[in-house]
């Protein structure tokens, strides 16, 4: 799958800044703080439309408080006792009335029955065979055959819970756990990743234990370091393992501050980092429900009870661009530009601020007049499909301020109604590093168009706050200015007990701090998953088809001797032949030793199409001139076929673990589609 196409520079529109009046004048600190405050409090209680609003997830076994003088939070004390952007934020949303009397109805967002929110789940996850007594057919089979062992703890909680709410309903019965994983309340189950020790009754109890909060001294002497980011294992695997040695700590907890934020890296395995562009749209489409399952395995662990809202109906906007689906818009977009997979009004003011604005101070955080932001929006709406519109005429603090508003008048959150309230949560998890694998986890399962635009937002942040000395927005500032237009979804507040405001505040924050500075890890796929999928596909390419009982004996015959001229083939196989589309036909024989890497195939290419750049063996920046070469030619090493529909290789990736892990796939050499 490739990455989200940005709109080329040349087609935007003329960027130049417009000599326009000061922003509107500034409102008092002491006086916004105490208005918010109390307005977010009374309209977290009142009714409003049905959209899956944040209602904060509740703790099945609440995590450990932190002993005297720490806190959950790693912020610092001044930027937590510093929240003025964030309500001034706030405060600015309510002003221009976006939350009006006539939003409120009495389809008041509801919490699903109990069982329900269990066989949403299921169908989520693609388990929806488990419910009504259905039979497991061929998918339903593959998929829990990968499945690890805390992950099977998470279907089977799911599972048993909503058998025991019907069967109180008095229903029809529903096919009881064990007869779908048998009887783990005793023994072990081995992981595909490796056994973890997890004894099932531990699992299966409900008890979840809590972790040690960490010693902040600790902590801080870790600032600055770089620290390992495992994701060979599943997440929720390494939490079982960390609750069962006594005593022990699950690694980084609070304290860290906005100039201490460690630096976590992914150790490169032998088969590569997977990028969330490297994997084809097919094999994507397997992640979410992978990625759920594992979400939920992790929170069972750490004591936290997934639920998901419901999302509301809504009407369909009358509008073009403000208030429309990501759905649509994209629809709409693809008749100008096929490829784009990011909104093009939203690539559009992205760029208008990213070339106007970066210098500027206070950008994102100073207001642009009320009365030319409703202009403006209302000449998009005309305009910006016939190329009418000027962005000659759009002040950057406007167009930061319509930026905002696009995204908060989606129909929608952009972080989708039914996972933000587990957004709202991460910050209420004491170790840094599992935060970071809950969001992981949580951008894997949002839909391809959300994460998409998500992506070019948090982006666009970065670049941002890489302008500190000239604009002077910091991380911090920039995070509390962008978090309520994240999280207070068409300006409404989550509903949440009087006298949290603070604490909900700063952990929204908090999230979108995470999100953008650690944006890079967050948009791979880890290895545990990848080696699912090619689980997933394996099976499907191996599920025997309806036929006679003499063609199935004849099929299972041919698969053993196809298996065991495997064996022989792995030990004979000298020389890998790569298949190149272009320019030249002929497949490039590449000699496969354990230290043959991808990048090794892409500089033996480059000798071929040019013979002068041989004789250069040993010198590393040529070989990695040679890669940028070809990355910026778009020449890429694909793994296809196999067990893997379409795989784009990371240039440190060895050939022969490619090999073994998908023996029956090809390699091709071909220019990337973007």
């Amino acid at each position: 799958m490739a990455e989200p196409a940005i709109l080329p520079a040349a087609q935007m529109e003329r960027l130049a800044p417009a000599s326009l009046a000061s922003p509107c004048p500034r409102i008092p600190r002491a006086r916004i703080a105490r208005r918010c405050a109390q307005r977010w409090a009374d309209l977290g209680c009142s009714s409003g439309p049905s959209s899956g609003r944040m209602n904060q997830l509740p703790q099945k076994n609440p995590l450990r408080p932190c002993p005297a003088g720490c806190s959950h939070s790693w912020m610092s004390s001044a930027e937590s006792s510093s929240m003025d952007s964030f309500w001034m934020e706030v405060e600015r949303i309510q002003q221009r009335d976006e939350l009006r009397e006539e939003d409120s109805g009495g389809n008041e967002g509801q919490l699903p029955e109990e069982g329900e929110a269990e066989s949403q789940w299921l169908q989520d996850t693609g388990l929806s065979g488990l419910l009504g007594g259905l039979g497991l057919d061929g998918d339903h089979q593959e998929l829990l055959s990968t499945l690890t062992q805390t992950q099977v703890a998470a279907v089977c909680r799911r599972l048993d819970i909503y058998t025991r709410s019907l069967q109180r309903r008095q229903k029809a019965p529903v096919r009881d756990v064990r007869d779908v994983f048998g009887v783990f309340n005793s023994g072990k189950m081995s992981s595909e990743n490796g056994d973890s020790g997890m004894k099932w009754a531990q699992l299966s109890s409900g008890a979840s234990k809590s972790f040690p909060a960490a010693e902040p001294g600790g902590l801080l002497e870790r600032a600055g370091r770089e620290e390992a980011f495992n994701m060979d294992s599943a997440y929720s695997e390494q939490a079982a393992v960390l609750l069962q040695r006594s005593g022990s700590s699950p690694g980084g907890a609070s304290a860290w501050g906005k100039h201490s934020l460690p630096k976590f890296t992914i150790p490169k395995g032998r088969l590569g980092v997977t990028r969330i562009g490297d994997l084809s749209l097919q094999d994507m489409r397997k992640v979410p429900s992978l990625a759920l399952i594992e979400l939920t395995a992790l929170c069972d662990i750490l004591g936290l009870d997934l639920k998901r809202s419901k999302a509301g109906k809504w009407k369909a906007a009358e509008t073009r661009l403000f208030g429309v689906s990501l759905d649509s818009l994209l629809e709409a977009d693809h008749k100008v530009l096929p490829s784009t997979q990011v909104p093009l009004v939203l690539q559009a003011l992205l760029s208008c601020l990213e070339k106007r604005g970066l210098d500027m101070e206070g950008i994102l955080r100073v207001p642009g007049s009320q009365a030319r932001v409703k202009g403006l929006e209302q000449k998009l709406e005309r305009d910006f499909y016939t190329g009418l519109f000027s962005w000659d005429e759009v002040h950057h603090n406007d167009a930061s301020d319509l930026l905002k508003r696009f995204i908060r008048k989606l129909p929608t959150p952009l972080l989708t109604a039914e996972y933000l309230p587990a957004f709202a949560v991460v910050p209420n998890i004491p170790d840094l590093k599992q935060r970071l694998q809950i969001l992981h986890l949580l951008i894997l399962i949002l839909p391809e168009p959300n994460r998409n635009a998500l992506k070019a937002l948090l982006e666009f942040l970065r670049k941002v706050v890489a302008r500190e000395q000239h604009n002077k927005m910091t991380l911090w500032n920039v995070s509390t200015v962008m978090a309520p237009n994240l999280f207070l979804h068409q300006g409404r507040p989550p509903k949440l007990p009087k006298g949290k405001e603070k604490q909900l505040a700063e952990g929204a924050a908090e999230v979108v701090q995470i999100m953008v500075h650690y944006q890079d890890l967050l948009w791979t796929v880890a290895s545990f998953l990848v080696a699912q999928v090619r689980k997933l596909n394996d099976s499907s390419s191996r599920r025997p088809q309806l036929c006679d009982a003499g063609l199935k004996t004849w099929l299972r015959r041919m698969h053993a001797d196809k298996d065991k001229a495997g064996d022989g083939l792995e030990a004979t196989l000298k020389v890998a032949k790569i298949q190149v589309v272009w320019p030249i036909k002929d497949p490039l024989k590449v000699p496969l030793t354990p230290s043959t890497k991808v990048a090794h195939v892409l500089r033996q290419f480059t000798e071929r199409l040019s013979p002068g750049s041989k004789g250069q063996e040993g010198s590393e920046d040529m070989d990695s001139l040679l890669l940028q070469s070809m990355e910026s030619a778009g020449i890429l090493l694909y793994e296809v076929g196999g067990n893997i529909n379409e795989h784009r290789l990371d240039p440190d990736a060895y050939l022969l673990d490619l090999y073994r892990a998908n023996p029956h796939g090809e390699w091709v050499l071909k220019q990337s589609p973007t």
